[in-house]
């Protein structure tokens, strides 16, 4: 990946507004400069890779009239025909009394350090982190296996959380830990750490 490219960035979608923001980072990972576009629905479709893009076009359905939490790793065509393959997550953001109001996330660009055979679910190996490991390194090691992702774009996830909710990023990893090991996962793991990770600065503060 080309020098200063950024890695992971963020997402919100407004339902009373019908309106997708993206970060500069997700902006250049589609192959724009900040503010060229304003993401659509049918932009972001678009830049859907042909195979992927009704399994997609349907979840982005949902979560534009549902508010659903979720995770999705797809590929996307930028405006160079490059194919990139990203990790998609999502949650709920809801208003003061409750009602589900739109939804905000991340992209990681995983291109470069994609590996098609990392399928196992973090709960079988979680209890196989050593425990003298810093809960910093536990994070990034939960991340990886939940996204099949390498050690420096799990850690990049880590980075990018802190700085956006000016969190220690300590402080992020220790909640995350906290929370996935504190009960066995089900099936829908992947789903409840993209809930724990993307609410984890709302509980260091309280």
């Amino acid at each position: 990946m080309a020098e200063g490219f950024v890695t992971v960035g963020s997402f919100s979608y407004l339902r009373a507004e019908d309106r997708w923001f993206w970060s500069d980072a997700v902006a250049a990972m589609h192959g724009y400069a900040p503010g060229e576009v304003e993401p659509t629905t049918e932009l972001m479709l678009s830049h859907k890779h042909p195979d992927d893009k009704a399994a997609v076009a349907e979840l982005i359905d949902r979560v534009r009239h549902e508010g659903v939490a979720f995770s999705s790793q797809h590929r996307i065509v930028d405006v160079s025909g490059k194919v990139r393959r990203v990790v998609v997550a999502g949650d709920s953001v809801v208003d003061d009394a409750g009602e589900v109001i739109g939804s905000s996330g991340f992209y990681v660009d995983i291109t470069d350090g994609f590996t098609a055979d990392v399928q196992e679910s973090v709960t079988r190996h979680v209890a196989t982190i050593d425990e003298k490991r810093s809960a910093i390194q536990q994070a990034v090691g939960m991340i990886r296996m939940a996204y099949g992702v390498s050690e420096d774009r799990a850690f990049d996830v880590l980075k990018w959380r802190s700085q956006e909710t000016n969190v220690k990023l300590r402080t992020i990893a220790d909640r995350l830990v906290f929370e996935v090991a504190s009960a066995p996962l089900s099936a829908d793991a992947r789903s409840r750490l993209d809930h724990i990770l993307l609410n984890a600065h709302r509980d260091a503060r309280s």
